[in-house]
């Protein structure tokens, strides 16, 4: 049976709202009641603790738990935060708590504000910013309080799986780095290798082609078409028409000459930065094998200078005939698939979930009494 229709309520009728304090006001330690700042809310940031001292223990009262703190000044990022406290707690001034009453459960709460999110509301000055103005009137089209508990469990229940699925993602993406230490560097060896590995210098692994002709020629990048990388934490720029001078000859690790970082790329592409190189493999040896070895090398880039010819390309290595290459690149290559598997499925799950709390947070599905999601 569903339940009763929905009211339209104003939020601050359902709220008492409480502004932070400033961190002077506190002594912190290792233990001691929570103290959130912007920068710890999201559900799965870490905190600080704080413990007060005993003007503010008998003076200064803590916010409970079940409060939703939200960020009240700060960019598009910041003013979208957010997190349910399960502890009473104290907050920075840059931090304001909603506290439900007794016709609004918290974490129906914490999903609707997730799901509407509050930057459209802040005023738009130097620093945006939210204050009780902005809050108070919020329209919030509100179940009764069994229906809400039946949606947050929905919810929850996709939580869950988003959460159980980024920890097993963090142990596979572990058990690789381990995998890698230890096959990469010939401290385990596959089953039937037995030969000694070498050292050789990455010049003598690899040859480098400078970018010149494979730059993009105009940043005004559209939404589909060629790639185009840089070998930075960026990686993907965005996407360009142009059809002249597309690197084709995958895979390919492209190389930053000033910061030394590289990526292993298996499509075409275009470059962005004439600093890149495009590394690729010289005979007898195994691309993917090199590459992920580079990964463990400790270089520390200090200056603002070019470094594959001058440095980079001198550091040596040790490495297995190309036959034990082969073998440990697609022992990689297999963990890597299943990663791909795994952060596949939890881009579904955050979709799923998203498109659960517009059907649920809106009224447009409702969940019956006994509804399983």
């Amino acid at each position: 049976m569903v339940g009763a229709a929905w009211g339209t309520r104003r939020l601050g009728d359902l709220v008492t709202l409480t502004s932070g304090q400033s961190p002077s006001r506190f002594v912190f330690g290792a233990s001691g009641i929570p103290y959130y700042k912007v920068d710890q809310l999201g559900r799965t940031s870490k905190y600080l603790y704080g413990s007060s001292t005993p003007y503010l223990a008998t003076r200064m009262p803590t916010v409970p738990s079940g409060s939703v703190l939200i960020a009240k000044r700060g960019g598009a990022i910041a003013l979208d935060r957010i997190r349910l406290t399960t502890l009473p707690s104290f907050m920075d001034t840059n931090v304001m708590a909603l506290t439900p009453g007794a016709e609004l459960e918290a974490e129906y709460l914490f999903y609707w504000l997730s799901y509407r999110g509050l930057w459209d509301i802040a005023d738009v000055t130097s620093v945006p910013q939210i204050n009780n103005k902005h809050i108070n009137p919020l329209a919030i089209e509100l179940p009764d309080s069994d229906e809400q508990a039946r949606i947050v469990n929905a919810l929850r229940d996709a939580d869950e799986l988003i959460t159980s699925l980024e920890r097993l993602i963090a142990k596979k993406r572990a058990i690789k780095q381990g995998l890698m230490q230890e096959l990469l560097t010939g401290r385990s060896r596959l089953d039937g290798f037995t030969e000694s590995w070498t050292a050789r210098p990455l010049g003598d692994l690899l040859a480098y082609e400078q970018p010149g002709r494979y730059l993009v020629s105009s940043a005004d990048y559209t939404e589909i078409g060629v790639p185009v990388l840089t070998a930075g934490k960026t990686f993907l720029l965005g996407y360009t028409q142009e059809q002249d001078g597309v690197y084709e000859a995958v895979p390919v690790v492209i190389f930053d000459d000033f910061t030394t970082a590289s990526k292993y790329v298996t499509h075409p592409f275009k470059a962005k930065s004439s600093a890149m190189k495009m590394l690729c493999a010289r005979p007898g040896v195994n691309l993917r094998f090199v590459f992920e070895r580079m990964q463990l090398i400790n270089f520390v880039a200090v200056d603002h200078k070019r470094r594959w010819i001058a440095e980079y390309s001198k550091i040596q290595i040790a490495v297995p005939g190309v036959d034990e290459q082969d073998a440990i690149a697609a022992v990689i290559e297999d963990a890597d698939g299943e990663l791909g598997v795994l952060c596949a499925r939890l881009v579904k799950a955050r979709s799923i979930k998203q498109g659960m709390m517009q059907q649920l947070l809106t009224g447009r599905v409702r969940l019956p009494a006994g509804a399983a999601i």
